[in-house]
């Protein structure tokens, strides 16, 4: 099977913990104490969000990005 890559958002809330959010999957989020921790804990929500769509026959969403460079 091909590997998959996200692209996955990292923000610190209010409380000083890490929020990582996979956009490209509605409503995977994840959190740690730490930056790393929180990448470590996506990587395993993303996992098991793709094998419950795996599991009920629906499409693995997947997106390609593209890079646009402009003159500011």
């Amino acid at each position: 099977m091909e590997d998959m890559k996200y692209k996955v958002i990292v923000s610190q809330d209010e409380d000083g913990i890490f929020v990582a959010e996979c956009l490209d999957l509605p409503g995977c989020v994840s959190q740690g104490k730490s930056k790393a921790e929180a990448l470590k804990n996506i990587k395993d929500a993303i996992q098991g969000y793709l094998e419950s769509l795996k599991k009920h026959g629906e499409k693995i969403p997947g997106r390609k990005a593209e890079i646009v460079a402009v003159s500011a």
